[in-house]
């Protein structure tokens, strides 16, 4: 590749090559980064452009500040001027202390956002908790999937777990066809109202009886495949709403105004459809004079319903008030390119883009998620208001989130139009400001972060979270030494979210059937013969069966149900400082929520869990799971060093063999244990040992 190319990629952040899952040496093309550059809005389509572009960098680097300056609480700041902080006084910028928080600094005639972040977050809690898709669950009061009354019937119903994870709850775009997937939202910044109870309303409360059985008729039958309607649980809703808007009272939508620019793309999508893009030419800026102009009743009714979903996401909450940890919520990669975001957030977004994964060993072609990303210059030019938006937003009724991908705060692939997933390259953002940030919010609303790092990640995202005291994950199927072997509960990282699966896997009880292996065979998903792919799973499940008996978990014939409860009894031993178990591992559910790489051949996200939400709390395997899980007691220290000493007895012996030879050596001393002398040195530098 041409050295101007690659010197202009660089200072845009975008990778000219990677390594790949085999941490192999990966080349990507000049059409790849041409395009890419060309979605950042830099033109590379000549040489000369080329240079053009690259002496324009080099000028703007010599301007002075950046647009965003992220500062750790305690850092000095490397630039003079004057700081006004968030609350309006004013410091010098060598000040010793600056607060946290988001300020200004004025340097000459130039102003840049100063955020200034803390070095970590608390340290997390040590508790256990359970992984909930919450459109599986049903009751005598939901209608056709779990609502946030649900939850709240949960979160009550679950004693002793600290923590509750859902799926995203982000907002859809209300109109029909509504998207089953939760990772492909219209807005990340607002809810599902979906998720609404219809009975909790306080215009529902207020309402006469005719009116209540009017809205009471609207309940929609179970579907006769079994499955989960989206569009007939919408529909349901969104009439009843209708019915008891005129009870709503006076709408404020002067407060909350990102919340009416929303509510306002509500409605004309009603009008003009789910996707901007396709709208009449004047609509496509939520800042045009025909957007401005625009007046319709509805916005006043979305705004409304953002309302209602917020008042019960607040109230959800507030149940798990006295969990550790409480209601964990889960922030997708991206969103919807035509959707409310994409529509209100374009001037920080790339046109065009389509975020994914380069090719792997499970989807060998590379994915294409087909969902926005974020412009790191424009976040970086904004001070990345947008993302702490989002954030924000998102933290108002969590005690926690999980990140989706979070290895996207520090590079995400990008597939340029055109060109196929594999063909894409990876964009970096500044992972001091998308960590720092992330931070900062949560540390302001007392809430814990998990990272999911799964797959192939840079070490620097596992450090970088660790150093922050933000949790990783530790998936059962997953967790493995450098030569693929399970390994044993002591050597689980301690700051981890510790599961059996995820959402995209098998199920605990799936695997130990091949569920995986038959449906994917029966849909065309193998990258290889079904043969190999059977035997692959049959020697995994051998060797996770071997690893539970090594354990001392499991007999030499057990049951499904004998195996699970083994499974979670492993989890309960780990140092991980959370531990969660899935609704779908404790029912011995056989089919995933989510399977990769499918859309309409399998029912992702459409599967109900079959027992009644008041018979999953009953239901004896779950009693059973959560008392493992509530008496658990993690392996110690001298413990989980014991382990490993025994299990690579042979290198310690020589390593202390050979420490002790050359201790002798230097000291001229002969010492019979070397151990014991280790122990008494230790014992001098730090006082008596503590497990």
């Amino acid at each position: 590749m041409n050295a101007d190319l690659v010197a202009l990629a660089e200072a845009h952040g975008v990778a000219t090559w990677y390594e790949d899952w085999q941490r192999q040496r990966t080349d990507v093309s000049e059409e790849s980064v041409i395009g890419v550059l060309g979605l950042l809005g830099v033109d590379a389509s000549t040489p000369a452009a080329v240079r053009a572009a690259l002496a324009e960098v080099r000028g703007r680097k010599q301007g002075g500040l950046p647009g965003t300056i992220v500062l750790r609480a305690g850092s000095p700041l490397e630039h003079t001027g004057q700081i006004t902080l968030e609350d309006g006084r004013t410091l010098p910028a060598d000040a010793a202390d600056i607060p946290l928080g988001w300020h200004r600094l004025r340097s000459g005639d130039q102003e840049a956002t100063l955020v200034v972040v803390p070095a970590g977050l608390p340290e997390p809690p040590e508790t256990w908790g359970w992984m909930v898709q919450l459109y599986t669950l049903h009751s005598a009061e939901s209608w056709g999937m779990g609502d946030l009354g649900d939850l709240r019937s949960f979160v009550a119903g679950v004693k002793g777990a600290g923590l509750v994870l859902l799926n995203p709850l982000h907002a859809i775009t209300p109109v029909r066809p509504v998207p089953a997937s939760p990772y492909s939202p219209s807005s990340r910044r607002f809810a599902n109202p979906i998720y609404l109870r219809i009975a909790d309303i306080e215009a529902y409360q207020r309402a006469d009886g005719a009116l209540r059985a009017r809205v009471d008729a609207l309940k929609p039958s179970p579907p006769a495949d079994g499955l989960i309607d989206y569009d007939g649980v919408w529909a349901a809703k969104l009439a009843a709403l209708e019915l008891l808007w005129p009870l709503a009272g006076p709408v404020d939508l002067e407060s909350d105004p990102g919340r009416t620019d929303f509510a306002r793309f509500c409605a004309l999508a009603e009008e003009h459809g789910s996707d901007w893009r396709t709208w009449p030419e004047e609509l496509r800026r939520p800042d045009s004079a025909a957007v401005t102009a625009y007046a319709s009743d509805r916005i006043a009714f979305h705004a409304w319903v953002q309302h209602l979903v917020e008042e019960q996401l607040v109230a959800a909450r507030e149940a798990a008030t006295g969990m550790p940890v409480g209601i964990v919520h889960d922030l997708a990669v991206g969103i919807d390119p035509g959707g409310a975001d994409g529509w209100l957030l374009q001037d920080v977004l790339a046109p065009g883009v389509r975020a994914g994964a380069p090719p792997d060993a499970f989807n060998q072609l590379g994915q294409d998620w087909g969902l926005a990303a974020w412009r790191p210059d424009r976040l970086v030019a904004t001070g990345y208001a947008a993302y702490r938006d989002m954030l924000r937003r998102i933290f108002r009724h969590a005690g926690g989130l999980r990140v989706d991908h979070v290895a996207g705060l520090w590079r995400l692939w990008w597939v340029p139009p055109g060109l196929g997933a594999a063909q894409g390259t990876y964009v970096h953002y500044d992972p001091e400001a998308m960590l720092g940030i992330l931070t900062l919010e949560a540390h302001r609303a007392g809430a814990v972060v998990i990272g999911e790092d799964l797959g192939t990640v840079l070490p620097e995202v596992t450090a970088g979270l660790e150093g922050r005291n933000m949790l990783g994950s530790a998936v059962l199927w997953f967790t493995r030494d450098s030569g693929g072997d399970y390994l044993p509960a002591a050597e689980y990282p301690r700051n981890a979210l510790a599961s059996i699966s995820t959402h995209d896997l098998p199920t605990a009880a799936g695997f130990l059937a091949g569920e995986q292996v038959r449906v994917r065979a029966e849909l065309g998903q193998l990258a290889g013969p079904v043969e190999k792919e059977r035997a692959t799973w049959q020697k995994d499940r051998a060797e996770l069966l071997d690893l539970l008996r090594a354990e001392g978990l499991l007999g030499d014939d057990p049951d499904t149900e004998q195996t699970v409860l083994a499974m979670h009894r492993f989890l309960a031993r780990t140092p991980c400082r959370f531990v969660t178990a899935s609704l779908h591992d404790v029912l011995l559910e056989i089919r995933q929520p989510n399977l990769p790489g499918t859309f309409d051949e399998y029912p992702n996200w459409r599967i109900p869990l079959g027992p009644d939400l008041a018979d999953v709390i009953g239901h004896p395997l779950f009693r059973e799971v959560a008392e493992i899980l509530g008496k658990r007691e993690p392996m110690g220290f001298l413990d989980k060093a014991k382990q490993l000493v025994d299990k690579h007895e042979d290198k310690v012996d020589k390593a202390l063999d050979k420490i002790g030879d050359e201790v002798d050596r230097r000291t001229g001393h002969k010492h019979t244990s070397k151990i014991d002398r280790g122990v008494e040195e230790i014992k001098k530098r730090t006082g008596p040992t503590r497990s």
